[in-house]
């Protein structure tokens, strides 16, 4: 067999070994989907997305509530987290060398590997018992903790990957330098960070642990920022383990609720990247 030919094989059997890796991998992603859609869309209704949750052991009601604390409460882990983690990032990738820049890496290494309930009790200590009382706030806040190390260590490595010679156009040209970091550094490393923060928010959308010691729950609209707010991942955790058919049947259909909310983020996310990535 000649080298060409030998690597023709070789190169066909890696193609063939990763699209089989590939299909394998998407079988639980796909399984999860189909059996929550299936499990879930028997529970959707018009009263699920309006209405409140009904009394204990009686059927019918909704989450509406829910869905709209858990916007808010992911909204404001949003508002927290996303700042001050691209703002990390920026730090540790271009202006930090030293000793400070590396005690901020390895303390969003050491982060990212710490449970979410522990980040809920941390929270819920600093907050919640100094200021007597569950809030949404409280909630926000263990979310963006949960979210700050993914955010900071994408936003480092994709400001790595922008080439050095952007940088030394901008500098040429007599621009400054935190003008150059913020108007070509990191507008080039946008579309990639996005994604990243994306991701992040993806994982603390679903988070259950940290929003029992927080936001906890209510089964009635919240009436400020300050008061116990109901949020999907705790409701759905408290209709599952339930003895209700009802409001199993209610918990699948959360469940699904929760999914479309992240693959609707995601889309509209990736929809924003591309227009204004042509528009450069």
């Amino acid at each position: 067999m000649s080298p060409f030919v030998r690597k023709k094989v070789i190169d066909r059997a890696v193609t063939v070994a990763c699209v089989l890796a590939t299909l394998v991998a998407l079988v639980p992603l796909v399984s999860v989907l189909a059996y929550v859609t299936a499990q879930g869309a028997a529970g959707l209704s018009a009263t699920f997305f309006t209405g409140l949750p009904k009394p204990v052991g009686e059927p019918g009601g909704g989450m509406a509530n829910a869905i709209v604390g858990s916007l808010v409460v992911v909204g404001i882990a949003c508002a927290i987290g996303i700042p001050l983690g691209v703002a990390a990032g920026v730090y540790v990738s271009e202006l930090g060398g030293g000793r400070f820049a590396k005690l901020v890496r390895f303390a969003a290494d050491v982060l990212g590997g710490v449970p979410s309930i522990v980040v809920g009790i941390f929270v819920y200590a600093l907050v919640v018992v100094r200021t007597k009382h569950f809030s949404a706030w409280a909630g926000g806040l263990a979310l963006a903790v949960i979210m700050l190390p993914t955010i900071v260590r994408t936003t480092e490595e994709l400001l790595r990957l922008v080439p050095a010679s952007l940088r030394e156009a901008a500098l040429a040209l007599g621009v400054p330098r935190w003008k150059t970091t913020i108007f070509v550094v990191l507008r080039t490393a946008a579309p990639g960070i996005a994604t990243g923060v994306m991701l992040a928010v993806a994982r603390v959308a679903g988070e259950t642990a940290p929003l029992l010691f927080t936001a906890f729950n209510n089964r009635f609209w919240a009436e400020s920022l300050g008061d116990p707010t109901a949020t999907l991942p705790v409701q759905i955790f408290t209709y599952s383990v339930s003895p209700y058919d009802d409001w199993q049947r209610q918990a699948w259909a959360g469940a699904l609720t929760l999914v479309v909310l992240v693959l609707v983020l995601n889309l509209v996310a990736k929809i924003v990247i591309q227009r204004r990535v042509r528009s450069r």
